[in-house]
């Protein structure tokens, strides 16, 4: 009995502070603790800063990510880079595109900003859509539901890569960013939204939502205001895990030739590029490769970071 009650007392002190914490502060304290979140973070943020800035590092750099520099190419080799590692050097920070001499480093920072923005905007459209989707389909049920549905399995049953060079490859020549941010959204949106008409389904008769029928709410009201907010968590974890796929599409599309076209820059063309270059200049097929591989493993560390910190019976990590 002596050695019980010390116990229960310190129960009873620690209890209260752990109750008291709020879902998203639980998840900020297990994100703190998980070393794959933290690196997967500050991959992403100097991505993310690199591509915001890209016209800045640019600048220092000196080069324009157009701009030739046939003085960095031995023409008599046929466009092989000078020196040693593709060219890298003072001039050149991260060495030149064999055969015209265009500055790497350039076209690394601003490829990072035409696939960050594909990526991000194509799943933006993607997971608003879906979510609309999805919440009709899960709130109002019936034949609202079985058409949405049905839909939603017709879109999924197209094999979309195939569908998405088919599509792009007789596109007119307009803006490629706004084509293939509607092109890899419309192959995409019913993946969430199948994530959330199944949430719906969960939580469209919990009591917090009857209490709002019975006050009179409306159904947008109880959408957006009840049900919405009880279903973020899944959203936001899928939101986190569709940009890596939406970069690892756009690379593909464009080192298939049908995605971004030069003179913009672009990793995937970049790559398929360096496949001509990469017995006598590996390091311009290699960089690109490094930057995408870290760019896709940075946002999937932090995705299944994020979904494990906001599981509820994820307490023991």
């Amino acid at each position: 009995m002596t050695t019980a009650a010390p116990r229960e007392a310190a129960a009873a002190v620690a209890a209260p502070a752990v109750r008291g914490r709020s879902p998203g502060r639980i998840a900020y304290e297990r994100l703190r603790r998980d070393p794959a979140a933290l690196l997967g973070l500050a991959i992403v943020t100097v991505f993310v800063v690199t591509a915001l800035a890209a016209p800045l590092l640019a600048g220092l750099n000196g080069w324009r990510p157009e701009t030739f520099d046939k003085s960095a190419i031995d023409q008599a080799l046929g466009g092989v880079p000078k020196g040693d590692f593709g060219g890298i050097g003072a001039e050149h920070w991260l060495g030149v595109e064999p055969g015209n001499g265009r500055d790497v480093f350039s076209r690394i920072v601003y490829g990072a900003r035409v696939s960050l923005l594909i990526a991000v905007a194509a799943t933006a459209v993607t997971v608003l859509a879906g979510t609309a989707v999805g919440l009709v389909a899960g709130y109002f049920g019936g034949r609202i539901d079985t058409v949405l549905s049905r839909i939603m399995d017709l879109v999924m049953s197209f094999p979309s890569l195939i569908f998405m060079l088919a599509l792009l490859s007789i596109a007119p020549g307009t803006d490629r960013v706004l084509l293939l941010v509607l092109i890899m959204s419309m192959f995409s949106w019913p993946y969430v939204g199948r994530i959330v008409r199944g949430q719906t389904l969960s939580v469209r008769h919990r009591e917090f939502v009857d209490a709002a029928r019975v006050n009179g709410a409306m159904g947008p009201h109880i959408l957006l205001r009840e049900i919405l907010p009880n279903i973020a968590a899944p959203i936001l974890v899928y939101t986190t895990l569709a940009i890596p796929a939406n970069i690892g599409t756009e690379a593909a599309l464009s080192f298939l030739g049908v995605g971004v076209r030069p003179p913009a820059p672009s990793w995937g063309q970049m790559i398929d590029n360096g496949l001509l270059w990469y017995q006598v200049a590996p390091t311009y097929f290699m960089i690109p490769c490094v930057c995408l591989f870290l760019t896709v493993l940075a946002f999937t560390l932090l995705g299944d970071a994020l979904r494990d910190a906001l599981d509820p019976k994820g307490g023991g990590r």
